[in-house]
């Protein structure tokens, strides 16, 4: 059942690069693309602060 859970996120959610990863690099891969989006909204935020000063 992992492995079925772990293919469906890949292709539907990530759209995984179709790379061969070990399962270590696999769930960083996955954790960055999660975390980058909300990084750069983060920094939006700060930046648009900083210029309505």
């Amino acid at each position: 059942m992992p492995g079925a859970l772990n293919i469906t996120l890949n292709s539907v959610v990530f759209r995984s690069g179709g790379q061969d990863l070990t399962t270590a690099a696999a769930h960083i891969e996955m954790a960055s693309r999660v975390t980058e989006p909300v990084l750069l909204g983060l920094a939006v935020l700060a930046v648009r602060n900083r210029v309505k000063r």
